[in-house]
């Protein structure tokens, strides 16, 4: 799994665990709903950490919870 998958996962696993939309999270964000769409599928490859710590921020979570979360233990080297 990449980097950008597991992040794309992550987002969507915590959404379903606080029981709301993706639409709903861009607007507790403030993050558009098209770069929330665009960093769950192909358009972003690298999703920004200011768009990410916004996304917690919305979730009322910090950063170090976002990643602390096994999807991360076994991500693909980046560098080929």
């Amino acid at each position: 799994m990449t980097t950008k998958e597991a992040v794309a996962k992550r987002i969507i696993e915590l959404c379903q665990e606080k029981n709301i939309a993706i639409n709903t999270l861009a607007n507790l964000s403030g993050v558009s709903p098209s770069t929330v769409y665009s960093m769950l599928n192909e358009k972003s490859q690298n999703p920004g950490v200011v768009s990410l710590k916004k996304l917690c921020d919305g979730l009322d979570i910090t950063l170090r919870a976002f990643f602390d979360t096994p999807l991360f233990d076994d991500i693909e080297q980046e560098i080929k």
